[in-house]
C-alpha cells in the first residue's frame, strides 16, 4: 500500500518547504513546533552536535568615541529536522521558537 505524502505546514513566511519528509516533532513543517518572532540569517559554522547547528551572524557596533564601527559575531545554536541538508558554510535562515533546551532556542527554516 502507498503511503499518501503529507503536505508541508505553512510557518507563516514566503518560504520553500523542504522537498523531504519527516518524523520530527520539532519540524516546524512536518512536526507540530510553532514558530514566532525574529528571523534571522547566518552562516552555519559547526555541524558537531546532533540535530543542531552553530549559525554565526555578524553586525556592525557603532563606537561613539571613536565615531566608526567595529564588526562583531553572535553565535547562535539552533534545531535542524532531519528534512534539510545543510553543510559547513552555509547561509541559512532561523527563526524564534519555544526553547527546545538549555541553549537551543531557534529552528532552521531555509536554506538560501
Amino acid at each position: 500500500m502507498a503511503r499518501k505524502k503529507e503536505a508541508a505546514a505553512n510557518v507563516g513566511l514566503d518560504v520553500e518547504p523542504p522537498k523531504e519528509t519527516c518524523q520530527d516533532r520539532n519540524c516546524p513543517f512536518h512536526g507540530e513546533l510553532p514558530v514566532r518572532g525574529t528571523v534571522l540569517t547566518g552562516t552555519v559554522v559547526s555541524m558537531k552536535m546532533q540535530g543542531t547547528v552553530a549559525v554565526e551572524r555578524e553586525h556592525l557596533k557603532y563606537i561613539p568615541k571613536y565615531e566608526r564601527y567595529e564588526k562583531r559575531t553572535s553565535r547562535y545554536l539552533a534545531h535542524l529536522p532531519p528534512c534539510m541538508q545543510m553543510n559547513h558554510g552555509d547561509k541559512v535562515s532561523i527563526m524564534e521558537c519555544r526553547p527546545l533546551s538549555k541553549r537551543v532556542s531557534y529552528v532552521v527554516i531555509e536554506k538560501r
